[in-house]
């Protein structure tokens, strides 16, 4: 983007802004048609990227200061939410992983089964990312196992990454695969977050994370297996990787055994792994360790903990120097966007426009959430997507007085994955040298599966499987 077209797009942010809240304020109120302006500036500028997406994820503090769309509180409490100190925390307690090898052995030691030949490259890689990522969050899994592939593929002879013909499928199934794992649980990224943030203001109480994994499982394997055969049907111009097993192995022997520092490592990881799908043995007697608490002490502990090296497993300067900032604030922001669309009459205004559409919360209903959520994704991000098509999403069940549990879950199948553009974590793979245009030529085939596979797999759900529709008591 030249600076003449950046000057056009940037002044195209507000002019949508003014437009919104002239055309839309009959329809919505002021207020509502205000912050649906705001949404529209910021899914432009998310897409077109004028500034960095941190920069435009502050945009709702700015309008609703100037403007008072909603108190401000309602704004500036979003960027520093539970959700926000489960990702601070989170990323603490991985942070030490790099400096201590842990990642590279974890890494290597599920990549040591991959056999020779490119179906079982692929399989493995794309599998491989959908597991990690679904406890792990998706840039962290994309950005590992990527220079990985690479360095696999140089081993193997293949130097100039852009025309390795066998990189083409490997790069795809590690960005593909860590987008898909991101529905297997609430740990899988900030758009799983930023969901169970937004249905925990709607319903009042917290959300148990058992309650993901009994009601998403089924689609989680159903989508991974399909993607899985789509991958394998694509045409493999290498047939064969001789070698890619053994220096697998090779390189795992060279890490010598575990040492001590990331065993520290891995036992604080499961212990918050743990600690988090067992809430509900002890929410009653520790009703305030949520697992976001849970997860910023044991990271905490990180900064107490001595290391083999006679200094802390993590200082203070490195984290601060490696915590993914611009992330946390495109998390608040979506956030913070949710909550303004939300609580200026936004939602509710457009749920009653959704209702003119004669949708009856049926078929046609599950189409158009699934469409609106995957075109998101696939323009901007998943967590973008998450904060502007729940809140929605929300308001329209509450509209025709539905039940919102199915249609929240069936959103989250839908917002989590992205295939086509080379932006969110799908840049990664492109910046190491795949061709952008062969990801979005396989990327459109994989987005139209998926959003096939959510709507018939989420309508089946919410007719015949009484369990979808609804969240366990635990409080019983």
């Amino acid at each position: 983007m030249n600076n003449s077209q950046r000057f056009i797009v940037i002044l195209s942010g507000p002019s949508i802004f003014a437009v919104s809240a002239l055309l839309f304020s009959s329809s919505l109120t002021l207020s509502g048609a205000q912050s649906v302006g705001v949404l529209l500036w910021m899914i432009l500028w998310w897409v077109t990227r004028p500034v960095h997406v941190a920069v435009t994820s502050l945009l709702p503090i700015v309008m609703n200061a100037l403007f008072n769309i909603i108190p401000m509180e309602g704004i500036t409490r979003q960027y520093f939410s539970d959700s926000i100190i489960l990702i601070l925390g989170s990323g603490l307690l991985c942070l030490p992983w790099a400096s201590v090898g842990l990642d590279r052995r974890v890494a290597l030691k599920v990549l040591s089964l991959i056999g020779p030949s490119m179906k079982s490259q692929v399989t493995v890689w794309f599998l491989a990312s959908i597991i990690t990522s679904t406890i792990f969050p998706n840039v962290m899994v994309c950005a590992l196992f990527t220079p990985i592939a690479v360095a696999m593929l140089t081993a193997s002879g293949y130097k100039d990454i852009p025309s390795c013909k066998p990189a083409v499928p490997i790069l795809l199934a590690i960005g593909w695969g860590g987008g898909i794992g991101g529905v297997g649980s609430p740990l899988g990224g900030a758009m799983n977050l930023a969901a169970i943030s937004i249905l925990e203001s709607k319903i009042g109480h917290e959300f148990m994370y058992v309650d993901w994994l009994i009601r998403l499982l089924p689609f989680f394997v159903l989508i991974s297996l399909v993607s899985l055969g789509c991958m394998l049907l694509m045409p493999m111009q290498v047939k064969r990787l001789d070698g890619t097993r053994a220096w697998f192995q090779q390189q795992y022997r060279q890490l010598g055994p575990m040492t001590r520092d990331e065993k520290i490592c891995a036992v604080l990881f499961l212990t918050g792994l743990l600690g988090a799908f067992t809430r509900p043995l002890y929410a009653a007697t520790l009703p305030a360790l949520s697992p976001a608490y849970l997860y910023l002490i044991l990271g905490g502990l990180c900064f107490v903990l001595t290391s083999a090296k006679n200094g802390p497993l993590l200082t203070w300067e490195r984290a601060e120097k490696e915590t993914m900032w611009g992330m946390l604030l495109l998390f608040g922001g979506g956030l913070a966007l949710g909550n303004m669309v939300n609580d200026s009459g936004a939602s509710a205004g457009i749920a009653s426009l959704i209702t003119h559409l004669s949708l009856d919360g049926g078929l046609l209903t599950l189409v158009v959430f699934t469409l609106l959520a995957r075109l998101l994704s696939e323009t901007t991000n998943s967590t973008a997507s998450a904060a502007v098509v729940l809140p929605i999403v929300l308001g329209f069940t509450s509209k025709l007085g539905l039940n919102p549990i199915p249609y929240w879950f069936i959103t989250v199948m839908a917002f989590n994955a992205e295939f086509m553009l080379p932006i969110s974590i799908r840049a990664i793979p492109v910046a190491y040298g795949l061709d952008a245009r062969k990801m979005f030529k396989g990327g459109l085939v994989m987005a139209i599966v998926h959003m096939v596979m959510v709507v018939a797999v989420g309508y089946a759900c919410l007719k015949w499987w009484h369990v979808f529709s609804y969240l366990t008591d635990y409080a019983k």
